[in-house]
């Protein structure tokens, strides 16, 4: 790597080092609420099956084509749905993680064959005179149209749209309609649900080293159970081998033509078919609708799964693909109503916007008694785990959108909490501890150093109750479950630390964000992050002893919480030890972080990125070298304990330092800069987070979509160039917006009031649309909403 140097090149930092690859624009041009592919080529394949991707939080399905192939990751994926496996350590060592898990693939339900004359559409090889593929953000659908133009000379033309139900659940619908535009001819439409899980590996072929993706599980994951068929109906149904999870799947159709045609079905173990023979006829269409449905349980046998396919299936074709998709449309139309971003940034900028705020919506709208996984239903990525990312980094799109969803994410948190005591007590401490990466509450992450060391999770997921409760004003939840978790992490806090001989309360052996610096000292993000989580236990807690007296009687007898418990976490929050180095002006990422090695960024060329790919990891632990904001996040995250010239001083020391290998540093980073008045850097990091995937940032955009840095996304138009601010439940806006920006419009949900906001260079525009309203602030300036009159606010200089 070459001779390393004893300061930073100040001159290069994570933007300079990572550099978007957009798709072309003659073959992807830009379109407000569109991602169009108007040629065929297998040049980005492996992303464009991420970008086209449907999902509805449970069902997901990969953007590959109809015919199934040339295809980089058949994907097929239901939240939840897993096999586990033994985790086998070089060298065992008492509490390391057991049990595996990973996110498998279900039965394929995408694959509609098409062959005229017997021969198959096959894109790689056919004469297309004509093609389009457009993903609709209204619509919620996904369509692809083409001309093509057999060997034996017909012109047969193809209109496919498939969607995944936002309201049904379960179900997934698809389009397929074929015209024969010069001649008759026979022609077939193969309708398959394919096991693709226990079947040979994509057509990628091998892949390289890369701890983010997915692990081939190397033996057979489903077995199966119950194969019918009848008509236009096939049933299949299974259990996994090692979790013992069920899965029933099912397909029916309905043909719409008035052509003539003979239909076979078949079931096996492993696949369904239903082939239609039709004698087309020159400018008759040949309509097929296909659906499909997937129930699982861990409990519930696999013929009751199956029961409630066929009963989804009976009422999507009693519904019909129309009106199916007509549901869709009023669904998208109230999401985009309330969670719309308007930036006035070109057609570019708010192209990739809107398609970042539909995979939110994708990864989140019906992800009832789950978790949101890292890639959420779009890829094998990370395989299929629940992170802290999403507390941090989706969580407040969800309060202020659809705090019905926020919620539903922390109970699934709660129910956790027995796996969590189990995994403190394994570990000799008191409380829970949850898990760094799971599926099923259990701790998945067989590296501790940047796993299970992580222990900032607990008082991650302690900050999105905390901001759930104050933007939403319920407070019930409280009672109903945070109380419990909050006793829980402050005990955990309280018996992690230590009082040392002047008082002052540390925590050692901990990892931080960051996981190039592992399993170190006094991380200043975790003692900070903790002290916010001892502190809201204290208040909170106090707070039901004093309103309601029988809660906290009840909420003691469960816990056994004694009084004394909190006036030891209140000395602990009181007397944390957060680093600080007086003659840098910055605090210490970590007690002994300053005192390594700066890496020697200006000899590690481009092609070295990430680092975790291509460097041991002792190389990086002796470094002043980050993969993801640390000390940085919490200037955003707690920035009310810090004044703008701390956030500058800090921010310009560790931003040159950060590698942004990980996808959640550059929406904090803009964040942050936009803050300190950096707005040069705030719209460089940005534009790292807005193309995390479109452009392939992190160039591993084919594993699924970067759900983090799509809610990122959110957050920098937000809370950095807006200036939103919330601490403590207090509203208020410190807007910076870019001068090449004409403007920016978006729609808040604070308390039960849902209110738009107008930004623009010289002043900010509130109109409450529906609730009481509520009091703000801009610029230290109170501002009353009332849902009587718009309130417009002049700006000065920032």
């Amino acid at each position: 790597m070459g001779a390393r140097t004893k300061g930073r090149d100040d001159g290069e930092d994570a933007v300079s080092r990572r550099q978007p690859l957009p798709l072309p624009r003659h073959d992807y041009p830009p379109d407000a609420w569109k991602l169009v592919e108007s040629r065929y080529s297998t040049r980005f394949l492996a992303r464009t099956e991420t970008l086209f991707a449907l999902g509805n939080g449970y069902l997901g399905l990969r953007g590959n084509h109809d015919e199934g192939r040339p295809t980089y990751d058949h994907g097929t994926i239901i939240n939840g749905f897993h096999e586990t496996w033994p985790i086998v350590h070089a060298e065992e060592a008492y509490g390391l993680a057991k049990t595996g898990q990973t996110t498998v693939d279900v039965p394929d339900p995408k694959i509609l064959l098409l062959y005229v004359d017997d021969e198959p559409l096959f894109l790689s090889t056919a004469f297309l005179t004509s093609y389009e593929r457009v993903l609709d953000f209204r619509a919620g659908c996904l369509q692809r149209s083409l001309v093509w133009e057999t060997l034996s000379g017909k012109r047969v033309r193809l209109v496919s749209k498939r969607l995944v139900s936002l309201t049904q659940r379960h179900m997934a619908a698809f389009s397929f309609e074929v015209t024969l535009l010069n001649a008759d001819g026979p022609l077939v439409i193969s309708s398959v649900l394919l096991n693709r899980q226990d079947r040979s590996a994509p057509l990628s072929g091998s892949t390289p080293f890369d701890p983010r993706i997915s692990r081939d599980l190397g033996e057979r994951v489903l077995e199966n159970e119950l194969s019918e068929c009848d008509g236009t109906r096939v049933m299949l149904g299974y259990r996994t081998a090692r979790s013992g999870m069920t899965l029933g799947c099912g397909m029916d159709h309905r043909i719409e033509t008035a052509c003539d045609y003979e239909l076979s079905t078949s079931a096996n173990g492993d696949q369904g078919k239903v082939d239609f023979l039709i004698e087309a006829r020159r400018g008759e269409p040949i309509r097929v609708t296909k659906f499909a449905t997937y129930h699982t349980s861990r409990t519930v046998p696999t013929t009751e799964m199956a029961g409630r396919c066929q009963r989804g299936l009976a009422r999507a074709l009693s519904s019909g693909f129309d009106a199916i998709a007509e549901d869709q449309r009023t669904t998208l139309d109230d999401f985009w109503d309330r969670c719309d971003i308007q930036v006035g940034a070109g057609l570019e900028v708010q192209q990739a916007v809107r398609w970042n705020l539909f995979q939110l919506m994708q990864a989140t709208a019906r992800a009832e008694g789950s978790g949101i996984p890292a890639k959420g239903v779009t890829g094998h990525g990370y395989e299929g785990h629940y992170f802290w990312d999403i507390e941090i980094f989706v969580v407040p799109f969800l309060c202020y959108t659809e705090p019905r969803i926020a919620k539903n994410l922390l109970r699934f948190r709660h129910r956790m909490l027995p796996a969590a005591r189990e995994r403190a007590l394994e570990l000799d401490q008191e409380g829970a501890l949850f898990p760094w990466r799971t599926i099923n509450g259990e701790e998945a992450s067989a590296y501790y150093q940047a796993g299970t060391a992580q222990y900032h999770l607990n008082a991650d997921i302690v900050l999105a109750l905390k901001r759930y409760v104050d933007v939403s004003g319920d407070r019930e939840i409280l009672s109903e479950i945070g109380a419990e978790m909050l006793v829980e992490t402050a005990r955990l806090w309280a018996d992690l630390g230590f009082h040392d001989d002047h008082d002052a309360f540390h925590l050692h052996s901990v990892t931080g964000p960051d996981e190039y610096t592992t399993v170190v000292n006094d991380n200043a993000y975790t003692n900070l992050m903790a002290r916010l989580n001892l502190n809201y236990a204290v208040s909170e807690i106090t707070r039901l002893r004093d309103e309601d007296p029988y809660r906290y009687e009840v909420l003691c007898g469960d816990v056994g919480l004694r009084d004394e418990e909190l006036a030891s976490w209140l000395t602990a929050a009181r007397t944390m030890h957060v680093p600080y180095d007086d003659e840098r002006g910055v605090i210490p990422q970590d007690a002994h972080f300053l005192e390594r090695e700066v890496w020697d960024f200006a000899n590690t060329p481009p092609q070295k990125y990430p680092l975790l790919l291509h460097y041991h990891p002792l190389v990086i632990y002796r470094h002043q070298v980050i993969k993801q904001a640390d000390v940085i996040l919490a200037l955003f995250l707690l920035g009310n304990e810090f004044t703008r010239e701390e956030k500058r001083r800090n921010f310009t020391y560790y931003d040159p330092l950060t590698t942004s290998d990980s996808s959640l540093s550059p929406p904090v980073h803009a964040i942050v800069a936009a803050q300190i008045g950096d707005l040069e850097k705030a719209l460089s990091h940005f534009r790292l987070t807005l193309l995390m995937d479109l452009a392939d940032v992190g160039t591993n955009a084919a594993h699924g979509v970067h759900v983090a840095a799509a809610g990122g996304t959110w957050m920098a138009l937000t809370y950095g160039f807006a200036g939103l601010r919330d601490f403590d439940g207090q509203i208020s806006f410190d807007p910076r917006l870019p001068e090449e920006w004409e403007h920016l419009r978006f729609s808040l949900t604070v308390a039960g009031s849902l209110f738009d906001v107008e930004l623009t260079h010289d002043h900010m525009r509130f109109s409450v649309r529906s609730g009481p309203g509520l009091k703000i602030a801009v610029r230290d300036e109170d501002v009353v909403l009332s849902p009587e009159a718009p309130v417009e606010v002049a700006l000065g200089p920032a």
